[in-house]
Formats: C-alpha cells, sequence, structure tokens
C-alpha cells in the first residue's frame, strides 16, 4: 500500500520523500530547475485556471465548496485516474504544491481523494 504525503516545494528534498510528484499547473516562484527535484509534474491534475483563480479570490471563505469542486473536476480527469494507477506501484509518493497556506490547498484535495 502507497504511504502518501504533501509537503511544499520550497522545502529541501529527503531522502525519504519517495516518489516525488508536483501537481501545481504553474512553476513555483523563485525555483530554478536546477534546484527542485521531482520525479513527474503532472500539470494535468491541478485545478481548472477557472478554479484556482476564484478560489485565490477569497480561499478563506470558498475553502469548503472549492473543495467539493475540485474533487468533482479529479473524479472526472483521466489524468487523475491514469496518476492514481501509477502511484499505486509506488511505496511512497510525496505531493509538491506552491502554496503558503498548508492547509488549504489543491495537495490536500489531491491527497484526500488518493486516500480515500
Amino acid at each position: 500500500m502507497t504511504e502518501y504525503r504533501i509537503k511544499r516545494a520550497y522545502e529541501g528534498e529527503s531522502a525519504d520523500d519517495g516518489y516525488r510528484v508536483y501537481i501545481d499547473r504553474l512553476w513555483p516562484r523563485g525555483l530554478s530547475h536546477e534546484n527542485f527535484h521531482y520525479d513527474l509534474w503532472d500539470k494535468d491534475i491541478a485545478p481548472s485556471t477557472e478554479l484556482r483563480e476564484w478560489f485565490h479570490a477569497d480561499p478563506t471563505d470558498r475553502w469548503s465548496e472549492f473543495e467539493q469542486k475540485y474533487m468533482a473536476e479529479l473524479n472526472e480527469s483521466a489524468a487523475f485516474a491514469a496518476l492514481k494507477k501509477l502511484l499505486e506501484t509506488k511505496p511512497v509518493v510525496t505531493l509538491l504544491y506552491s502554496s503558503h497556506d498548508e492547509q488549504h490547498n489543491n495537495a490536500v484535495v489531491v491527497y484526500n481523494a488518493l486516500t480515500q
């Protein structure tokens, strides 16, 4: 069974990270390609541009609705189904995200979708 973890892209790489998947659509600000290690950058499972922009306009009050809408996007996504299948073959997977908010970000929703 795969063990899933969540980590900010700005935190250093650890030996126990396992397979590192960056799940944001946009490159993390301030990080160079030489300094940011990931095994897979899966832009296709990131929230749609419309959903991301809507959420960022008021993240505090829109979190619950964002979770529901993003989960619906994931459930309808062939890319997410393929990713889920791939990740099930890995013993440890670390989901990488670039948001400053550690509790309200797309990685939390993806983690929940993968562990349900």
